[in-house]
């Protein structure tokens, strides 16, 4: 799909892993509209970037901002191209702690809330202006594309990630079929499932568990992925319409090991 004077949606924008997401897509002469808590920073003060103060587990916070991005597309010109969505948060519990207590439900409602709930609920929301939208040129007639954000945990999770798991695998499950719904519409569902990135969540490992995840659990290259190789992969599937329906492990063949 052709990126440039499109518009894209991009959830946690300000920050991370979303951050390197939207510097990419500025790059390629995309508009962007961040939907995040914290507001972006500086450097993507750009006529081509709205910002939207957005708690992603609030519907009404989400609405509002997709319909005031669907207004801007139409000052630009710059039609809705998708949504990617990076908002997240990683929380950590044990089903019985040390204790003897079971798993906090807040904490359970918590995670599911902003990595499951809002992104569902973003990306229907996107959706129903995204089908209006008229397609490209060529014989894909292709609308656009909705990007999910898992995680290697979906796949291997580690002690005290039941719920985090849970948010993540949820995601991957849903990928295929939210496919197979929106192919008449000529969208495309695809799911990135990073390993370890130098991110946010990840700078306050104990260097213990980084040297021990660095050593054990990835392949090569024997380091943490880094922001820009998940905006490239972004930009991949952006770019590549025969990619639909699939998680993408993006892990340097790194699988989490039961215990760090």
């Amino acid at each position: 799909m052709k990126t440039e004077n499109r518009t894209f949606i991009v959830s946690g924008g300000s920050s991370g892993l979303g951050a390197a997401t939207v510097q990419d897509l500025l790059a390629q002469q995309a508009y962007v509209s961040i939907l995040d808590r914290s507001p972006p920073p500086e450097e993507f003060n750009s006529p081509r970037v709205k910002f939207f103060t957005v708690d992603i587990r609030e519907v009404d916070q989400i609405e509002d901002a997709v319909e005031k991005t669907v207004a801007w597309t139409k000052e630009t010109g710059a039609p809705l191209g998708g949504v990617i969505n990076c908002a997240g948060v990683g929380v950590a519990a044990k089903i019985i702690d040390a204790r003897g207590e079971p798993h906090s439900l807040d904490l359970w409602d918590f995670a599911i809330a902003v990595n499951l709930t809002g992104s569902f609920n973003l990306s229907r929301l996107a959706l129903k202006h995204l089908v209006k939208v008229e397609p490209e040129q060529g014989p894909d007639g292709e609308r656009g594309v909705i990007i999910f954000v898992a995680s290697a945990a979906a796949f291997e999770g580690q002690p005290g990630q039941t719920a985090y798991s849970a948010t993540k695998g949820a995601l991957r499950s849903m990928t295929l079929p939210m496919a197979r719904d929106l192919a008449r519409h000529g969208i495309r569902v695809v799911t990135i499932a990073p390993g370890v990135f130098d991110s946010s969540m990840t700078a306050h490992f104990p260097a213990k568990t980084r040297r021990s995840l660095e050593n054990e659990g990835i392949i090569y290259p024997r380091r943490f992925g880094q922001p820009y190789e998940f905006s490239r992969t972004v930009r991949w599937i952006l770019d590549t319409p025969y990619v639909n329906g699939e998680t993408i492990r993006l892990s340097g063949a790194g699988r989490l090991p039961g215990k760090l």
